[in-house]
């Protein structure tokens, strides 16, 4: 069986994401595995790849099997999840100071705990496809990831607005989860019209849509695949592909080095609180 775009697309998402992963993983044994930001990196290349096999797998195999199905959407629909956290995660990062603690350490928490409620919520209303309770669990998923990434913007000019006192490779990481925000603000905005796109969702290689609804084509299973392409495979990628460069070229662990380095003499003052 021939496979339509999307199962393409899937296919080239499969071996593209593939030296994100094993950068990915270098970069978290660099820091250790506790380091959130990175791992969920790692969690959300793997996702991808998983993803984009179980689709391709299914749109090969006849009779459909319908598991696959859901599978691969289920993954596709909870991979935002890992991305906000990650995000969430570096700035996390960011806050440390020369003394290793990090601020903010239980609103931070808690962000991580709403964005996993919103991950279960998503996979519930894939799985649970049909139910009376999909559609809501859809909707309130997805919500919930669009007031944390409202929440990812507010901590970041935060930290704008203290950058006099951040350590020199965590300012570097500030820039570089700056520039992927806008990135990230059009991934998380397709998943929204997407779920908004359609009043049930059914797992059976397709889900139903209502022709009349003007974001039909923002579907992510039935819509454009154009659309699905650019908003959210290259969003996601670009994403990914900015903090893994973050991740290799940066050595966040050389900050504390510069605390008892003449290197930089303007640079402890900043320190002094």
């Amino acid at each position: 069986m021939s496979l339509n775009p999307q199962g393409i697309i899937a296919a080239v998402v499969m071996v593209m994401y593939l030296p994100i992963f094993f950068l990915a993983v270098r970069i978290c044994f660099r820091y250790g595995v506790r380091e959130r930001a990175w791992l969920l990196l790692v969690i959300f290349s793997l996702i991808r790849i998983v993803g984009g096999a179980l689709l391709v797998a299914a749109e090969s195999i006849v009779p459909v099997v319908t598991g696959l199905y859901i599978g691969s959407y289920a993954l596709e629909a909870s991979g935002l999840s890992p991305l906000l956290l990650s995000t969430l995660g570096m700035l996390e990062i960011i806050t440390e100071g020369p003394d290793r603690e990090r601020r903010y350490h239980q609103a931070f928490r808690l962000l991580h705990i709403v964005g996993i409620l919103a991950l279960v919520l998503m996979m519930l209303g894939i799985t649970n496809s049909g139910s009376s309770s999909a559609e809501t669990e859809l909707r309130a998923g997805v919500l919930i990831f669009a007031g944390l990434y409202i929440c990812l913007i507010a901590v970041t000019a935060l930290q704008w607005t203290n950058r006099y006192q951040l350590m020199k490779y965590r300012k570097q990481l500030l820039v570089a989860v700056s520039a992927a925000l806008p990135i990230l603000a059009i991934r998380t905005l397709y998943s929204v019209l997407s779920v908004f796109s359609s009043s049930s969702f059914n797992v059976s290689g397709s889900s139903t849509t209502d022709s009349n609804n003007p974001l039909a084509k923002f579907n992510m299973f039935t819509g454009s695949w154009q659309i699905f392409l650019v908003m959210d495979v290259i969003m996601e990628y670009a994403v990914a592909a900015i903090y893994t460069l973050a991740g290799t070229k940066l050595r966040l662990d050389q900050d504390y080095g510069l605390q008892k380095s003449d290197e930089y003499p303007l640079y402890a003052p900043q320190y002094q609180y």
